[in-house]
């Protein structure tokens, strides 16, 4: 049976009389049509899931009654960051959706030379918190309990930057001469994998990434859209080394 199950950016303690955010008391109450007494789990991000009652509910909002707490351990072996030049509207939701549930730990959104979409910094700040409910939908959904970060979109060259030094860093190429099943085994360190927007990265774009220590990578001898070339890396990397084997 699939659980009712809600995220919340507050903390949660078994005992405790929990106010219902806004969003999670539409969902459990007028979209599910949940109601005092019915069960319902909560989580923030902590680890852990929180199994809850509701103990009011009205068309303002409700409350929850904390009852227990049980540890989720679902997080890959693989710490994968994904580095995704800003696609358009529902592409960019359905990259963060899809890698949220293939279990990538992190998602740092960039501007490039070929973006096409452009972001002031009221858009952005707007956007940066749609991306961030729609991965925490995701983790809702897939079962996870630790909501992977999403960064605020910088401009590449500073994006990378800031990445570990001792990060494997990759980017497609389907002419590079490595391929998954060749790359020494990743677990332990961070993996970044680079995927361009719509328009690809430019010439400058590959010197920056090649500058900053990435390799190319060849996943099949296709050119992959931006919004299939991350999920595909993500998978392929979790089957020769993560949890999908």
């Amino acid at each position: 049976m699939r659980q009712n199950r809600e995220y919340v950016d507050q903390p949660l303690t078994v005992g405790a009389s929990v106010t219902l955010p806004d969003t999670a008391a539409a969902h459990l109450l007028r979209v599910l049509r949940l109601g005092i007494g019915d069960a319902c789990v909560l989580f923030n991000g902590d680890g852990f899931d929180y199994e809850c009652r509701i103990s009011a509910a009205g068309k303002r909002g409700g409350e929850v009654e904390v009852l227990a707490a049980r540890e989720v351990d679902n997080e890959s072996a693989l710490r994968i960051v994904l580095l995704q030049g800003v696609a358009r509207g529902e592409k960019m939701d359905w990259i963060l959706q899809k890698a949220t549930e293939l279990g990538v730990a992190g998602f740092i959104p960039v501007n490039s030379e070929r973006s096409e979409v452009r972001l002031d910094a009221a858009r952005a700040e707007k956007r940066l918190a749609h991306w961030q409910g729609v991965v925490a939908s995701a983790c809702g959904q897939s079962g996870r309990a630790r909501v992977p970060a999403v960064a605020a979109p910088v401009p590449l060259a500073e994006a990378v930057a800031g990445l570990p030094a001792d990060a494997l860093k990759l980017t497609l190429d389907p002419t590079a001469e490595a391929a998954v099943r060749g790359l020494a085994d990743p677990r332990g360190r961070s993996i970044v994998v680079a995927i361009g927007p719509e328009g690809g990265w430019s010439p400058r774009d590959r010197t920056v990434l090649s500058e900053a220590g990435f390799e190319g990578l060849r996943l099949g001898p296709r050119i992959l859209r931006t919004e299939t070339a991350g999920i595909a890396a993500i998978s392929a990397l979790q089957a020769a080394f993560g949890d999908l084997a």
